[in-house]
């Protein structure tokens, strides 16, 4: 007997993801890679060789189709047309990669193919070159998405060999659907129950955490669709000189200069930051750290009100700190940042049916998102040569928010990846300009 490459059903998450995505707001999330030229052609034989290695990268040739049963579901199914030179596009010259990737991220990636896009822009002064990479969510997380982008690039210290990302599961051919095993009722029930709970649990945290909102005009502007990317880099050497002298963690440092960024481009904007604690929804990946290879999403948050109105800067830190052990110590799966995990408790035809009411709904509990992606022993990562100077994750742009930030470290840097509704925020420029003004006072008060 034959077998067959099995269609993967979307997990709920997923399933949400990919229906609250419309035409004027694409749903996926980029990053943006720049890397030192060391050659004139380096960003023709970079694209040549990222056509190479996606032609043999597991998942990078699965696409999403509608499914029968369950009604409402889809699944990923390998492509039977998969080119992957149709994913892969080398650009003009461009003077600015972030303006360049800004108009790139507005652009849905095509439904029809798998999901996933490479542009590489080179430079006008042919120094230097960048790729956007781009990832529906439906199809990856944020961990996901960078194994996949570490198994196109040159990987560090390993070898030539793309780094795995999990293989398609068999099945025999003519197997189909399969009632649940009577002996694991029991069970199933009881974890319905508990799912119940937590749905309550949820809700009821998301509803208290929608009291007494102060956030600004500027964060909770209707949008557009259009879209305008920035990025800012901090010194990874800085920012543990500041936790030694203030404990805590080097994300709560992280968030703590988001924060005071956002006050200072309030106050150079004219909108004031008095009384402003916008509320970041902060992702918590439920991936086990040492296998990003399964697919889709594994995903809940937390929700913190970021100290915006507050005018230390240490005194920011310390809000941040607090409110993040806060988070910490009630765990991923209860408060209102767990919102994803309510995914589970609608069925796919809520999902297939509802996907606009559940997109409207993102900005009546969070202002902003803020995503830290990890590249984990990712340093010294090249592309047919050239290596890579940069690295700015661009967190999706859910409909109805104006900016999510993404954040990632890479060698002895910060990257903070900006995206943002270009009309709503057409300053993003200053905003990048005030997060590295902000570090560089944290530093200066934390001393030598």
């Amino acid at each position: 007997m034959t077998s067959e490459v099995a269609p993967e059903l979307l997990t709920p998450l997923d399933l949400a993801f990919w229906n609250i995505e419309s035409s004027g707001h694409p749903l996926h999330m980029g990053g943006l890679f720049v890397f030192d030229a060391d050659t004139p052609d380096a960003a023709e034989r970079a694209a040549g060789l990222l056509v190479a290695r996606a032609a043999r990268t597991p998942g990078l040739n699965t696409r999403i189709r509608p499914v029968l049963l369950p009604l409402g579901s889809a699944a990923r199914h390998i492509a039977p047309d998969y080119d992957p030179s149709d994913h892969v596009h080398l650009t003009e010259p461009v003077r600015d990669f972030h303006a360049a990737a800004g108009v790139l991220m507005q652009q849905p990636l095509e439904r029809g193919r798998p999901p996933w896009a490479a542009h590489v822009l080179p430079s006008t002064e042919g120094t230097s070159f960048a790729v956007l990479f781009t990832f529906h969510h439906a199809h990856a997380d944020g961990m996901r998405a960078a194994s996949y982008v570490l198994s196109l690039l040159d990987p560090a210290g390993i070898g030539a060999t793309p780094v795995p990302v999990g293989a398609p599961r068999r099945r025999e051919a003519g197997s189909g659907l399969r009632l649940p095993d009577p002996r694991k009722l029991p069970g199933l029930v009881r974890d319905a129950v508990t799912d119940a709970g937590r749905a309550v649990s949820i809700s009821s945290a998301m509803a208290r955490a929608a009291w007494d909102v102060r956030s600004s005009p500027a964060l909770t502007s209707r949008a557009t669709g259009a879209r305008r990317a920035d990025g800012a880099v901090i010194s990874l050497r800085e920012v543990n000189r500041i936790r030694e002298a203030t404990g805590g963690t080097v994300n709560d440092i992280l968030l703590a200069v988001v924060a005071g960024g956002l006050r200072r481009w309030l106050d150079k904007r004219g909108d004031g930051s008095d009384g402003v604690q916008p509320r970041a929804l902060v992702p918590v990946s439920l991936r086990d750290p040492n296998d990003a290879s399964a697919s889709g999403n594994r995903l809940s948050g937390y929700l913190t009100r970021l100290p915006v109105d507050e005018a230390e800067p240490l005194a920011r830190l310390r809000a941040v700190r607090r409110a993040m052990e806060r988070n910490k110590q009630a765990g991923p799966a209860d408060g209102p940042g767990a919102a994803a995990l309510l995914a589970d408790a609608i069925p796919p035809l809520g999902h297939r049916f509802g996907g606009g009411l559940i997109a409207r709904s993102g900005r009546l509990f969070y202002d902003l998102l803020i995503s830290s992606v990890p590249l984990r022993g990712a340093d010294g990562l090249t592309l047919a040569g050239s290596p890579v100077r940069e690295a700015y994750p661009l967190a999706p742009l859910a409909p109805g928010q104006s900016l999510a930030v993404g954040i990632t470290t890479y060698e002895d840097r910060v990257c903070y990846g900006l995206l943002a509704d270009a009309v709503a925020v057409p300053d993003l420029d200053v905003l990048a300009r005030s997060i590295t003004e902000e570090a560089a006072e944290l530093v200066a008060v934390c001393g030598p």
